[in-house]
């Protein structure tokens, strides 16, 4: 039989383990809500003004590899000191993105759905050939590693990661697509 003391050590114990649980919970939720919160302002920087105006330019630039690049683009001219600015705001931001996410300081899935894979992926192969360039030139042979690392993960991952996706949106879209809902408008 069970005497207080003894049930009140039980009682104490239970307490502190649930203490313990709960503690891990909020701690686990406080650093879901520390990579949304960060991802909403990485998303904020891709969609400045700046950023899409350097989006564009690299994606207007004409060349077939890194030697064609620096022919059409020589090295000290203006053209060349704005496409190396709009090179830094794009694959930089790519690259803090890929280096937080090598890192685990944000979540593959939450970013692919917050950023998808089709701009990073257009963007990525269009610099691929000046990165390459640029690593050899400079010796410098992790440059651009973290963009890389986020480029091939989404690759990697995303038919399952668009399969969750799809699973998510699917019936909502279902849904708004019935007689009911188209009802209502």
């Amino acid at each position: 039989m069970l005497d207080i003391p003894s049930i009140s050590a039980i009682v104490a114990a239970i307490g502190v383990l649930i203490g313990v649980a709960l503690t891990v919970l909020e701690l686990r939720h406080l650093h879901e809500q520390k990579q949304t919160d960060l991802l909403i302002r990485l998303y904020s920087r891709l969609h400045s003004n700046e950023f899409q105006d350097a989006f564009s330019k690299i994606m207007r630039l004409q060349f077939k590899d890194y030697e064609d690049f620096l022919k059409n683009y020589p090295r000290h001219s203006e053209a060349r000191l704005e496409i190396n600015k709009a090179i830094s705001t794009v694959c930089g931001f790519f690259e803090l993105v890929g280096t937080l996410l090598y890192r685990k300081h944000i979540d593959l899935g939450l970013t692919y759905d917050v950023f998808g894979v089709s701009a990073i992926k257009e963007i990525y192969e269009k610099t691929k050939p000046l990165t390459v360039g640029f690593r050899r030139e400079l010796n410098e042979p992790v440059l651009g590693a973290g963009f890389e690392y986020l480029h091939n993960e989404l690759l990697r991952k995303e038919p399952q990661l668009r399969k969750t996706w799809a699973k998510a949106i699917l019936p909502a879209v279902l849904d708004s697509n019935s007689p009911d809902e188209s009802s209502r408008c």
